[in-house]
């Protein structure tokens, strides 16, 4: 394979500390190269001096004659005068750009939500993010190097951004670096990964799950000093071979290995016990959620003036946005659910409605007597009445102890060595909050947290600011934590890592998902497809290229009703006499069969995690037959949405 660049002696340092020492490597035609480490050992600094934003103190980086090398920082440069349009395509004339399907394919699947002659200025940071994306993504580069391109995407864009990447460039040209700490991204679309550490980069074959077993050999043989991130390693790979047999199918991960370093791996989670002592901790009711919705006034601009007061009122009612709609959830005592919906769609809303700071407009909420919630939201409040203080101090005002596990295995901590699992050093204890990196506040904010013990806890993107050894340190102490947990995130990894089921909002309504992120992922293509029908049905002007096929989910689910009412007419005159009959008849059918699937997949589940763990075979044997399970399941549900866009 033709080179494209490489590193000879790279040699960086800042005046506390020596980054890189004498590192060379090579970027080769048809590498996907992923880069991860701790945050601060220099994975920003290696991508930019090898993209030419940055010169080494000493070594040099060499580029092979005509290379195009494209760069996305973690801060973009965007000119807030600027229109969208301008960013992403500059003068070229409309003809010219509409014709290129490369970059119809970019606008479509990242800015159908966003205005395409809105100013940058009126974006928020999330939209930013996907225009500077989708600028640099629409150019023509030989080589791209991205700095944690999936900040601010949810699962939908970060799934269309690892098929862009797929099949951007043919497989034996082309290259890709890119820093993220995402894992499914880096397991789909890498084919190498670089581990900065320690002064230096050490390359290993495959993805991220090839990655962790490449990784658990070398711990084996290193030193006792290593044996925490081995046992983290290990446990991570446990997982990757037990709970995601997607990844393990991979001709790269070498299974007969992976099944010697796992073999005395105990069970990632011991969900009876924990289910029992958050029962003990509980009691059996938790939080209902019974026929729930939550609409809201339309603000300013509805046009409600004038007339007597009961039709004021009678057009003030009819004038509310619907954010959720007859919610039936009722949740367990250790129940581990992940909740999925595009931005937008209401999942802060039903956040809310189970920690009681929404109240719902119809329907109820039942909170059993000892739920104690506790929110990890996106800010960082828990820690303001603490800036000044170290971190010692802090800590000093909280608990003494903290027991993590139960029965046999529970395990007395100070908050010292809490810290420590977590990640910090000892020396750490002495430095202000104020001063700590965004991810060490991060992490302070979980322990403050869980320290005050609750048993319902939830997490509102709680991936932000970490690295994937700081992400696999977070999971290691949420397996042991005993209480109801409820998941917000756009990290896909993480969602199906420390979660049993996953949720998601469609249509302002909640719906479980028994075939995970995948069947959401095939739910909202299918939203998508039936919104774009309803739109051109309709006859509707649109606004070109840029307002449809939008995969990026940056606008309300909710959105998804509008039309509804002409396709519910449309469907019902294409239907009639027998045919609607027959349609009717069979949408009950399958709603019967569902519902016995899902029951049977309950059932299977549940053997699933009583099986013998050390028994891979039939693990695998069952696991299979789950998946097989909910693949009939998802066809069915896919055939109800047929059926029911037609019967209206």
């Amino acid at each position: 394979m033709a080179h494209l660049l490489g590193a000879e002696a790279l040699h960086l340092e800042y005046p506390t500390k020596v980054v890189f020492d004498s590192v060379s490597l090579g970027v080769n035609e048809g590498d996907r190269i992923g880069i991860v480490g701790r945050n601060g050992d220099g994975k920003s600094s290696l991508l930019a001096m090898l993209a030419g934003r940055r010169m080494p103190d000493s070594g040099r980086v060499t580029v092979r004659g005509g290379i195009r090398i494209g760069v996305l920082d973690q801060e973009d440069m965007l000119d807030d005068d600027h229109t969208v349009a301008q960013v992403v395509v500059g003068d070229t004339a409309e003809h010219e750009w509409a014709g290129d399907a490369r970059v119809r394919d970019v606008i479509a699947g990242l800015l159908g939500d966003i205005p395409w002659e809105a100013r940058i200025g009126s974006l928020s940071g999330g939209q930013r993010r996907r225009v500077a994306l989708a600028a640099l993504l629409a150019g023509d580069w030989d080589v791209l190097a991205l700095d944690e391109p999936t900040n601010h995407l949810d699962v939908e864009a970060i799934t269309w951004l690892a098929q862009h990447l797929k099949r951007r460039w043919s497989t034996n040209s082309g290259g890709l670096l890119v820093v993220t700490h995402d894992r499914w991204f880096l397991d789909e679309i890498c084919t190498a990964t670089w581990e900065v550490h320690d002064r230096v980069v050490e390359p290993f074959d495959g993805g991220y799950a090839a990655y962790i077993l490449q990784r658990v050999e070398r711990d084996r043989m290193a030193a006792a000093t290593e044996a925490k991130r081995q046992n983290l390693a290990r446990k991570e790979l446990a997982w990757l071979r037990r709970g995601a047999p997607a990844r393990t199918s991979k001709p790269k991960f070498r299974i007969d290995a992976a099944n010697a370093l796992i073999e005395d791996v105990p069970p990632i989670r011991d969900s009876v016990s924990l289910k029992a002592l958050a029962v003990s901790r509980l009691g059996k009711e938790v939080v209902d959620l019974v026929d729930a919705s939550v609409s809201y006034p339309v603000e300013a601009g509805d046009g409600l003036s004038g007339g007597d007061s009961a039709s004021d009122d009678a057009r003030a009612d009819a004038e509310r946005k619907t954010v959720l709609r007859d919610v039936e959830w009722r949740i367990a005592p250790g129940e581990r659910t992940g909740i999925l919906g595009v931005n937008g769609a209401g999942k802060s809303t039903l956040l809310g409605l189970v920690a009681g700071t929404v109240q719902p407009t119809d329907g109820r909420v039942k909170r059993g007597k000892t739920v104690k919630v506790a929110s990890l939201t996106q800010r960082l409040d828990e820690l303001e009445q603490h800036l000044g203080d170290p971190v010692r101090v802090v800590l000093a005002r909280l608990r003494t102890t903290y027991t993590l596990g139960s029965g046999s295995k529970a395990q007395e901590l100070t908050p010292g060595q809490m810290l420590e699992r977590l990640g910090f050093s000892s020396a750490q204890l002495s430095t202000p909050v104020k001063d700590l990196s965004g991810g060490q506040k991060r992490r302070l904010q979980l322990l403050l947290i869980l320290l005050d013990q609750p048993n319902v806890l939830i997490l509102d993107e709680p991936t932000n600011d970490l690295d994937t050894d700081m992400l696999a340190a977070m999971e290691d102490l949420l397996d042991s934590w005993p209480g109801t947990l409820i998941v917000v995130s756009h990290d896909r990894y993480f969602i199906e890592r420390v979660t049993d089921q996953q949720y998601a909002i469609l249509d302002s309504r909640l719906r479980h998902l028994p075939g995970g992120v995948d069947e959401y992922l095939k739910l909202r293509t299918l939203q998508e497809q039936r919104d774009a029908g309803r739109k051109n049905d309709g006859g509707g002007s649109g606004s070109g290229l840029v307002s449809t096929g939008s995969t990026s989910g940056g606008g309300s689910a909710g959105g998804a009703d509008s039309g509804s009412d002409s396709a519910s007419a449309s469907g019902a005159a294409g239907l009639q006499g027998a045919a609607l009959r027959d349609a009717q008849k069979e949408v009950a059918s399958i709603e019967r069969r569902i519902a016995k699937l899902t029951e049977r997949i309950d059932t299977e589940q549940t053997a699933l995690a009583e099986h013998d763990q050390g028994d891979y075979e039939g693990l695998l044997t069952k696991t299979d037959a789950i998946g097989s399970l909910q693949l009939e399941a998802s066809a069915l549900e896919e055939r109800w949405f047929e059926l029911t866009e037609l019967i209206g």
